[in-house]
């Protein structure tokens, strides 16, 4: 019995980006309950200061964080208010325009979590 190409179902397209694996859709489009998963972590924040890529613009990255999308995408928003600045949210990571890892650890410690500096 030989397999035709139109029966393995997988295909190579950049046209869409990344697929979400149950239902074969792009992740924008997704309506499974994959989408809204938490991220993994393990109960530490990171707080770290990163150049690197950014043309010798320094952001402020925070993961580690254990929760769902909406939580996560609301204390996105709030860090950055506390912060005066930009930023955004980029699988599971908040990265924030500029130096502030010490704003950022106070105000985390402040809501209950465990907080690492990491880096110099």
């Amino acid at each position: 019995m030989s397999k035709h190409k139109s029966d393995s179902g997988l295909i190579y397209s950049t046209e869409h980006g990344r697929m979400c694996p149950a239902c074969k859709r792009s992740t924008n489009a997704c309506s499974c309950s994959t989408k809204t998963t938490t991220v993994k972590g393990d109960g530490v924040v990171r707080v770290s200061r990163e150049t690197k890529g950014r043309k010798g613009k320094g952001v402020t990255l925070i993961s580690g964080l254990e929760l769902d999308a909406d939580s996560l995408k609301k204390l996105a928003k709030e860090l950055k208010q506390k912060c005066g600045g930009g930023g955004t949210l980029k699988l599971g990571i908040i990265e924030i325009q500029g130096d502030h890892c010490e704003v950022v650890t106070a105000e985390l410690k402040s809501r209950g979590f465990l907080v690492k500096r990491v880096g110099g």
